[in-house]
C-alpha cells in the first residue's frame, strides 16, 4: 500500500535540494505517516489505519466514527461492513 494518509488524502510532495553553489537535485517531502489501531464501539470491533499526525488531530477533534465518514465520502478509504 503507498504511503497516503487515509484520513485527510495527504501523500509525499517532490522538491529539490539546493546546494550553496545552487545545484537543484530532487528530492521526495515524506509525510509523517503511522499505523494506528482505533477500537470502534458501533461495530465492536477495531480498525487499523495508516495516518498523519494532522490525521490524529482530526479524529481528536471529530471522532473516528465522523472522520471515518468523512474519509469514505472524499473516495480516501473504503469501509466494509
Amino acid at each position: 500500500m503507498s504511503r497516503i494518509c487515509q484520513i485527510t488524502g495527504k501523500r509525499a510532495m517532490v522538491g529539490n535540494n539546493v546546494s550553496h553553489a545552487n545545484n537543484k537535485t530532487k528530492r521526495r517531502f515524506e509525510i509523517n505517516l503511522l499505523e494506528k489501531k482505533f477500537y470502534l464501539p458501533e461495530l465492536e470491533k477495531s480498525v487499523t489505519i495508516k495516518v498523519t499526525a494532522h490525521g490524529l488531530r482530526i479524529i481528536n477533534k471529530i471522532g473516528i466514527e465522523e472522520a471515518l465518514e468523512r474519509a469514505t465520502r472524499n473516495g480516501f478509504i473504503k469501509i466494509k461492513k
